[in-house]
């Protein structure tokens, strides 16, 4: 969430992204009445709490005479505190409600629009020409099948359409995917962690996954349990409820874990292959850090999925996501999409997202230090980053790299976790 401070000071810059984000300008004005109702009662509650403590003194030094009429006004104070605490309650709920539903403030520097509004930054590595080389590239599923990577037909006779086998080497090119991301990231300091699928409704809900996009979240109802989409969200909710001393800062880590999403709005989109599926393994990285330090660390998380993209030898091209495709936690992200030979275009691998402290205030994870000999606390910031979603990866691995007889070569990063082969070939029928 953000910091009210902020809405009261320059509600102008909160209707602007708002605007920007496309989402509902008029939610700032009911929170600031909602917020002006809550401070209100607070200070009536106060008032009356204040006056009913100063009359409990005075009630066993009264008068006789005086101490009827001290009680009597006790009895309609007790019925006012109890009103006005209620009053306050509601006002407090009332305001977090649609504290909650208000998205992270943009960054300034975000492209404004929609999903194909974003800016590209960089652009990476070569396109093969596959015309000039003499064959027609396949498809990634035609060629894991070949492989006998890829079983489609049976993960959608088991658990239905965007369900899958990955098998003999396509597991086995997981596992490396797996490990060599892992290394990367051990290297470059993160703690590697295996996280909870499942997790309770205010890491969801602290995380910002159960505003808009709520509808690609898997509920388990009976026991009110959510399955994730990104380790991003256990990994956020890790520290709830904490104060990290300052100096311990920054707190880096790569989590391994599956992920779930109902990839609801996306009829007929990517309904072959495994690109966009519903269940699939990722490594993500995750940062906590000062809120000074977010932008420094926002580039940083953008240059370790570049290492990763660049040691897999795919091509690439890095994009400033634009306002209206940032979800609601982020205020600004980066994208690296990796060039699908038989799409003609390039595709989302990995994102970067930087959510300041939107995600630390509504988990409540906070940073002490100490400036003029006081110490302080106040919200942290958190980021995240995509290392290596599987599917996604195997899908450009597979078509990047295939050879005119239908094998594939393994990129040199990979070779060391998949027994020192350098090629992934057919499999005999």
């Amino acid at each position: 969430m953000i910091d009210l401070r902020l809405l009261r000071e320059d509600p102008d810059r909160v209707r602007a992204s708002q605007r920007a984000r496309g989402e509902d300008v008029g939610l700032v004005d009911a929170l600031l009445s909602a917020d002006e109702r809550r401070r209100s009662s607070g200070v009536r509650f106060d008032e009356l709490r204040s006056e009913q403590k100063s009359l409990g003194k005075l009630i066993p030094k009264a008068t006789p005479d005086e101490r009827a009429e001290l009680l009597q006004r006790a009895d309609q104070l007790k019925t006012d505190v109890k009103a006005a605490e209620a009053e306050q309650n509601d006002a407090d709920e009332s305001a977090r409600a649609l504290l909650l539903r208000l998205g992270n403030i943009v960054h300034t520097d975000v492209p404004v629009g929609g999903e194909e509004d974003f800016v590209v930054l960089e652009t990476h590595g070569t396109i093969r020409d596959f015309a000039a080389e003499g064959f027609e590239p396949k498809d990634h599923l035609e060629l894991g099948e070949t492989l006998g990577a890829i079983d489609v037909e049976r993960g959608a006779k088991v658990s239905g359409s965007r369900f899958y086998y990955l098998t003999g080497v396509g597991a086995l090119l997981e596992l490396a995917l797996v490990n060599a991301a892992i290394a990367q990231a051990t290297e470059a300091g993160f703690i590697p962690m295996l996280t909870p699928a499942l997790v309770r409704p205010r890491a969801m809900e602290g995380t910002g996954f159960l505003g808009q996009a709520a509808e690609n979240v898997y509920h388990l109802e009976k026991d009110d349990y959510y399955l994730v989409g990104t380790s991003e969200v256990p990994l956020a909710a890790y520290h709830m409820d904490e104060i990290i001393d300052a100096d311990k800062l920054p707190l880096r880590y790569a989590g391994f874990s599956p992920c779930f999403r109902r990839e609801a709005g996306t009829y007929g989109k990517d309904t072959r292959g495994i690109f966009r599926v519903h269940q699939f393994d990722k490594v993500e990285m995750f940062s906590y850090v000062a809120p000074e330090d977010a932008e420094n660390e926002h580039k940083r998380l953008l240059e370790w999925e570049k290492q990763w993209l660049t040691s897999l030898e795919l091509p690439f091209q890095v994009i400033d996501v634009a306002t209206g495709d940032l979800g609601a936690s982020a205020s600004r992200k980066f994208d690296c999409e990796a060039w699908i030979p038989t799409q003609g275009k390039y595709r989302e691998l990995t994102s970067a997202s930087n959510c300041d402290s939107f995600q630390a205030r509504r988990l409540s994870v906070r940073m002490r230090e100490e400036q003029g000999g006081k110490k302080t606390v106040q919200p942290l910031a958190t980021l995240n980053g995509t290392l290596c979603a599987v599917p996604r990866t195997i899908v450009a691995l597979l078509e990047n790299h295939q050879l005119a007889d239908g094998s594939v070569r393994v990129p040199e990063v990979l070779r060391p976790y998949l027994g020192g082969r350098e090629v992934l070939e057919p499999i005999a029928k």
